[in-house]
């Protein structure tokens, strides 16, 4: 066996195993998410996150790549897809760096700003790899854990840290579940005839038409007018977009043109994914400890509560 071959592939071995769990693999042209499987003698088992395909990369097919990369460095957007999830696994090579546009030995490569050969881009983290379902879950799932240990009845009465995590959590759980309900608007609106309804264990849908209008363009508007005779001054007002270049280029000021009404409301300008990660692993490691008999508590707890949902439902 080469030396490529040998001290190589064992580090090729040992860094596809070391990803952390959680986290996921990136093909750099068709974007496809994949995780290492298992590592064997000649190949490395992978299985892709969209339709569960399991695949097999094979060790001499690596040793062919590494020695093109011998050559020089290879453009990213020229890797054909089988080649692709081999090309992301080399990456993680301590010999070998990936800037996005190309994929080089490290001595072909250019340092970073920061004067270090950086890391693979092609290695998503844990708190980054979650689809939108799985977030919009981890994140009801955070605050349902939040509202269980606050009296979010009385904010007022909360300490500043929890009454921002509470904003924070409602936020994010707002958002996702409003990007959700869109998605899932169109496949439903497949199903549901005109007038009809679809009943679903929580609750009942209908399809509703509604009408949105907007003004043709003026030319057309204007010619409908002079048919009727009506005066264009009666449709005619001020155009704000226009009335922002006055402001800006002569002495006119603001207000005098606008009535200013000030809002003042709370922004969420950052989510912490990493901290949110490692809460979800922290209630996730308590389930695992528990003794059997608080499994089976915890188990006919919420069959309880899916009871009582029921009953309320159903009445």
């Amino acid at each position: 066996m080469s030396e490529l071959g040998s001290g190589f592939w064992e580090e090729l071995r040992e860094r596809s195993e070391a990803v952390e769990p959680g986290a996921v693999l990136v093909t750099p042209v068709s974007g496809r998410q994949f995780t290492v499987e298992s590592t064997y003698a000649d190949h490395v088992a992978v299985r892709f996150r969209d339709g569960g395909e399991e695949r097999r990369l094979w060790r001499e097919q690596f040793e062919v790549f590494a020695r093109r990369l011998d050559e020089g460095p290879v453009a990213v957007a020229e890797l054909p897809p089988g080649v692709e999830p081999y090309a992301v696994l080399v990456s993680l090579l301590e010999g070998y760096v990936a800037d996005g546009e190309t994929l080089a030995r490290a001595s072909d490569a250019e340092p970073d700003e920061g004067g270090e050969l950086g890391g693979s881009p092609y290695l998503v983290p844990p708190e980054e790899a979650r689809t939108r379902p799985e977030r919009l879950h981890d994140d009801a799932l955070l605050l349902s854990d939040l509202l269980e240990r606050l009296d979010a009845a009385d904010p007022a009465s909360l300490d500043t840290d929890s009454l921002t995590d509470l904003y924070v959590l409602l936020s994010d759980v707002q958002h996702g579940s409003d990007r959700l309900r869109q998605s899932s608007r169109d496949p439903l609106l497949g199903r549901l005839g005109p007038g009809q309804e679809l009943h679903g264990r929580f609750g009942t849908v209908r399809r509703t038409t509604r009408e949105r209008r907007r003004p043709k363009d003026d030319e057309t508007v204007l010619d409908a007018l002079d048919r009727h005779g009506i005066p264009h001054e009666w449709v005619l007002g001020i155009d704000p977009d226009r009335l922002d270049v006055v402001l800006a280029v002569t002495d006119v000021t603001e207000d005098e043109v606008y009535d200013v009404d000030e809002q003042v409301y709370v922004q969420k300008t950052g989510v912490d994914e990493g901290e949110k990660y490692s809460r979800l692993r922290g209630l996730a490691d308590r389930i695992d400890r528990l003794e059997g008999a608080e499994r089976e508590d915890l188990r006919e707890e919420l069959t309880d509560l899916e009871a009582r949902l029921d009953e309320a439902l159903s009445a």
